[in-house]
């Protein structure tokens, strides 16, 4: 691409004043200096034009390394092509040729003025560049401009010295040509593509870095549809002018000059010439050593490069002040050409530089991505140590990396198989990558210690569960069983893992927890602690156990010494009996216990177990924002079906009120064609739900139905794991069918009284107080709401207070009835239960309320006197002293608190303080606050 020169008017007002100046008899060396790039030829160019149009006559050379070897041969090129003076040639006789040669021009410009125009002079042969400085000492007499131009970019290797080193300064005008500016560079641009928008002209400025040839040779392939937006690597580029134009700056360059830029391209593209991006509290010295050692240069040289660059605009600072390539497109362009085998010498040397300079670990091991094997120590340590921090900040695809890597240097078999079990695991856990499995096959076969070998197969094994192969899952189990007879609390553990892992195949689970009972029977060291804890969980959720019994044996077993290997299963059994024991602040621990005690590259199927009972935790608090945040993102083509995080994902959607939301997601899955799992029997009780408030009551029930034939064919019986016989009985009873729905809801009273829980049985008892209506369906309504009060079950005291207060009304206790309903709609608004305060709202207007709920529940309804005497209670005066303070009897400073309380939905004098003023906060001490 040719075009007007851009920000060059001062040097081409230079050479036209000295263009008169020759033509007045008075001539002169003009000397244009510049990086490669800068438009020195297009200025030599422009000048050698406006003479001509002058009237003087334009000799013209470009000068070339070919004819370096030849004396005077720039010389010979500008006056050979005179027919009068071909027959001057090249001889042993340098001063004698120099001096014809001198005649020559002399006699040349007697006719006219002279423009000698010479273009590289750099690369002229040494006698023609002597030959121009002895004519730069006598063209001030005579019509002769010379003018030169010559390279002057700062190299890594030293330049030799320039053409006028040796001329006073008054017989040579010198100019330099500046870099682009980013308003010059813009206006190119635009002048070339006038439809560029501001986006993508800043991107083609970058990538100029303020070269007009850069930018040019980038409009080349660019010009005619500009895409949205610069590409990032030559590859999108036709027909390559940029790639070429920037080979060829490296190329005049030098060696040493190419070797750091692409050095230092290639330790950007891992991150190491950014320490703003990857963590480092590097410097530009730091950056110059550092490439330095990688290129084999000198420090002081590079660190000149680096500012000269930068000032030319082909870096940038970034905001630590370390430089970088001003567009992804010079990088890339930088290492286009460049031989592998060279950029790996150049990580390799720059990953022990750093090492020895003290490094993050990770910024080392993304220079050995970039080697083949290094073959010593302190390389496969610090790819390990980088995954670990990796799997530690939740990165496993650059964990994986780094593990792929570790796996090329030479390691032992018992070490290979440890990195293939943690590449495996991880590999996994990505979903999308399919060598996981394969992996941890292959990492199996390998000898190694029998511990590995068993974390290996619980890994190996759980991932093929995963995937829905649950046979070939316990194969694997058994047969490294049939291997352990020497280590049998290892075999123990592995047993355990096949108990575990066994719930998604009903007759391999009644074979596991069959085994593991009748052996218990003879000997309960024969299945270990948790063999014993998984036994205590079966007991519960068969319905032959009661929360308290459960707890007391899970607490016996957590205080005896165990196995680290079967602790995890330990652990995640323990905080799962005690979330359905409503002792949530004790599962609370056991799980954080339990996620911290596991090994993090490795896959456990404790591990998804102990979130899962996170997630139950979360939803019997009523935690409905923190599910809904903490929703896995699916990939597509996921296999199985939906998870327990899907069920809790899809109530919490119901409860909040987003029923379109919930919609979407329940028909993401094709429940028909999802494996058996309780998983699936929880997310058929969420559908149930959502097709309840959708209307559909024969659907519900059908969901609901199905998840108890489901639990029940798992000897899953208790209400503590899915209350789907309360959920069937409100649409039996919807349906008009009260005696059906009273069956479900006595039953599911009969087993949660087996369990005992708050939770349970006051759920049980106020769905049986609904089917059941009159007289004795107030006194069971009652009794739910009163065993529901101070424990952590908010949500089901809320449906409890519900059914209370329609209960009521429909008895004619209409003012009792409303302040149930009022009630329920303060806890339900705490909860952002939306579901659920609409009911309360409904059952209110329906019983003739005035007020909406909103404004008789929360710190706003309190009376102007009952906000008084609170605040004066909150700051700790005593009734007695509120009632001196304020005039009024000590009964009505009583009865004001009492309304207090209620609207504020507290039972305690300390949580005044933290009410008052909050309608929307979480719970204290077990009650809203």
């Amino acid at each position: 691409m040719t075009g007007p020169l851009l920000a060059r008017d001062d040097a081409f007002a230079l050479l036209a004043s000295e263009t008169e100046r020759a033509r007045a008899g008075s001539g002169r060396l003009v000397l244009l200096r510049g990086a490669t790039g800068t438009g020195r030829t297009a200025v030599l160019e422009a000048t050698a034009a406006h003479a001509a149009d002058r009237g003087l006559r334009v000799l013209r050379v470009r000068c070339s390394p070919e004819d370096t070897t030849v004396p005077f041969s720039a010389v010979l090129h500008l006056l050979g092509s005179v027919p009068e003076f071909a027959d001057v040639a090249p001889g042993g006789d340098d001063r004698g040729n120099a001096a014809r040669l001198w005649r020559l021009l002399r006699s040349y410009a007697a006719d006219a003025p002279v423009v000698v125009a010479v273009d590289d002079v750099h690369l002229a042969d040494g006698a023609s560049r002597r030959w121009l400085v002895e004519a730069a000492r006598r063209v001030d007499r005579l019509g002769v401009l010379l003018v030169a131009t010559e390279r002057s970019q700062y190299d890594v290797s030293p330049p030799p010295v320039g053409l006028t080193h040796a001329l006073s300064p008054a017989l040579v005008r010198t100019h330099t040509l500046a870099p682009l500016t980013d308003e010059a560079a813009a206006a190119l641009v635009r002048r070339v593509v006038p439809t560029a928008t501001d986006r993508w002209t800043a991107h083609c400025v970058r990538a100029g870095a303020g070269s007009p040839l850069l930018l040019r040779a980038l409009l080349d392939d660019l010009v005619g549809s500009p895409p949205p937006a610069v590409p990032d690597t030559c590859a999108a580029l036709y027909p390559g002018a940029y790639p070429a134009a920037v080979s060829w700056w490296l190329d005049s360059a030098g060696p040493a000059t190419a070797g750091v830029a692409r050095a230092l391209a290639a330790l950007e593209q891992t991150g190491t010439a950014a320490p703003e991006q990857n963590g480092t509290h590097d410097t530009a010295d730091g950056l110059a050593h550092l490439l330095a050692e990688a290129a084999g240069a000198d420090p002081a040289r590079v660190t000149g490069w680096l500012t000269a660059m930068t000032r030319l605009g082909l870096l940038r600072p970034g905001p630590t002040g370390v430089p970088h390539y001003a567009h992804p497109l010079l990088r890339d362009a930088v290492l286009t050409g460049w031989p592998a085998a060279a950029r790996r010498e150049v990580h390799r040397a720059a990953a022990e530089a750093m090492l020895a300079r003290g490094d993050q670990v990770e910024a080392v091991a993304g220079q050995l991505l970039g080697t083949t094997a290094v073959g010593l120590p302190w390389a496969l340590d610090v790819l390990r140590d980088a995954a670990l921090g990796a799997v530690r900040e939740s990165r496993p695809d650059d964990a994986v990396g780094y593990l792929r890597r570790a796996l090329e240097e030479p390691l032992p078999d018992d070490l290979r198989q440890r990195l293939l079990t943690e590449l495996g695991s991880l590999e996994y856990a990505r979903i999308d990558t399919p060598s996981g499995i394969p992996h941890l096959t292959e990492a199996l076969r390998l000898p190694a210690e029998p511990r590995d070998r068993v974390r290996t197969a619980i890994a190996l094994s759980t991932a093929l569960v995963g995937r829905g192969q649950t046979g070939a899952a316990l194969q694997v189990l058994r047969q490294l069983e049939d291997q352990l007879s020497d280590h049998p609390e290892l075999a123990r553990t592995v047993q355990t893992a096949s108990a575990l892992l066994s719930d998604q195949d009903l007759t391999a689970r009644r074979e596991a927890y069959q085994w593991l009972s009748d052996t218990a029977k003879h000997s309960r060291e024969l299945v270990g602690t948790a063999g014993q804890a998984l036994l205590v969980r079966h007991a519960a959720t068969a319905g032959s156990s009661s929360a308290q019994a459960s707890m007391r044996q899970l607490r016996a077993l957590l205080a005896e010494p165990s196995d680290p290997l079967a602790e995890p299963f330990l652990l995640g059994t323990a905080a799962a009996v005690a979330q359905w024991a409503d002792d949530l602040d004790e599962a609370d621990r056991l799980v954080e216990r339990g996620l911290t005690g596991q090994r993090p590259p490795l896959l456990h199927p404790m591990e998804k177990a102990l979130l899962d009972t996170r997630a139950d935790i979360a939803a019997a608090r009523g935690q409905y924002d923190r599910l809904l945040a903490a929703h896995p993102t699916r990939a597509a083509g996921h296999p199985g079906g939906p998870s327990n995080a899907d069920a809790h994902t899809l109530l919490a959607l119901v409860e909040t009120g987003r029923t379109q939301a919930a919609r979407q997601l329940a028909d993401g899955f094709d429940l028909r064609r999802t494996p058996d799992s309780w998983e699936l029997n929880r997310f058929l009780y969420a559908r149930g739900m959502l097709r309840s408030v959708e209307g559909d009551v024969s659907g519900a029930l059908h969901d609901f139905l199905e998840c108890g034939r489901r639990q029940s064919a798992r000897a899953v019986i208790s209400p503590v794991v899915t209350p789907w016989r309360t959920a069937a009985a409100e649409c039996r009873l919807a349906q008009g069918r009260p005696q059906e729905a009273l069956v479900l809801a006595e039953e599911e009273l009969r087993l949660a009284r087996i369990w005992g829980t708050p939770r349970t049985v006051g759920r049980a008892l106020g769905v049986l107080g609904r089917v059941t209506g009159g007289r004795r369906g107030l006194e069971l309504a009652q009794q739910a709401v009163d065993t529901l009060r101070g424990s952590p079950a908010h949500v089901e005291l809320v449906g409890a207070l519900l059914g209370q207060g329609r209960l009521l009304i429909a008895a004619g206790e209409r003012a009792h009835g409303r302040d149930r309903l009022r009630e329920a709609a303060g806890y339900a608004e705490r909860l952002g239960a939306v579901r659920l305060r609409r009911q309360a709202e409904e059952g209110l207007r329906a019983g003739g309320a005035r007020r909406s709920a909103a404004a008789l529940t929360g710190s706003g309804s309190l009376t102007a006197s009952e906000r008084r005497i609170a605040a004066l209670a909150a700051n700790g005066h005593t009734n007695t002293e509120i009632a001196g303070l304020l005039h009024v009897a000590r009964r009505t400073v009583e009865t004001h608190l009492t309304s207090t309380y209620r609207k504020l939905g507290i039972r305690r004098r300390t949580q005044l303080r933290a009410a008052l003023g909050k309608q929307r906060e979480g719970w204290e001490e077990g009650q809203p606050a």
